[in-house]
């Protein structure tokens, strides 16, 4: 249905990942990968979707002036938020452990920031959802990180995965979101274009 839709344009995903190239193969979409390193610094007094938002734009705006008119870039960014801090890809094995232990028996924010860029113009969604931890024990902490190795993820855990599977009680918003894609929210925007 919305690949019918699209059939004009041309979806070009900038991002890396494996779980977003993923969605938009499970959404049956045709797209491109077009990847640009960028260093992702944001200004320390952005919050929240603030953060998630400028890092999208910051992705979208590398593609300046190189978008045909038909194409449609779209980048994102997911960190979570916990304690008034984003917390993002840790860094090694030690900062994981640190991550997951402080998110152990407490309630966090997952926030995704999508960009859809043209040649003319760029627009922004995103989507908080709310996840909850039970108790974490340090033996769960260092089985998961040692069968999973989540360096590539916000907040050192994939939700898809066993730690998923085992520590959280409790969701509140989309569960695609906390894998890295609102794709209800980006569905609704692409069939509304």
């Amino acid at each position: 249905m919305l690949k019918e839709k699209l059939k004009n344009y041309k979806l070009i995903l900038a991002s890396g990942s494996p779980r977003r190239q993923q969605f938009f193969k499970d959404l049956d979409l045709d797209f491109e990968i077009r990847l640009k390193e960028i260093e992702e610094i944001f200004p320390p007094e952005l919050k929240a979707e603030e953060i998630t938002n400028y890092l999208a734009q910051l992705k979208a705006n590398a593609f300046e002036g190189k978008l045909q008119p038909n194409e449609i870039l779209i980048t994102s960014d997911t960190i979570v938020w916990h304690k008034n801090c984003a917390l993002g890809k840790p860094k090694d094995y030690k900062d994981a452990f640190e991550i997951l232990k402080s998110l152990s028996n407490s309630t966090h924010e997952v926030i995704t920031s999508v960009c859809f860029k043209t040649n003319l113009s760029s627009n922004l969604i995103y989507e908080t959802t709310k996840v909850t931890f039970n108790t974490l024990t340090d033996e769960a902490i260092l089985y998961y990180l040692d069968n999973y190795k989540p360096y590539d993820k916000a907040g050192a855990y994939g939700i898809q995965e066993w730690i998923g599977f085992i520590g959280v009680s409790k969701i509140e918003g989309s569960y695609a979101n906390v894998m890295g894609m609102p794709t209800d929210k980006v569905y609704d925007y692409l069939i509304n274009l």
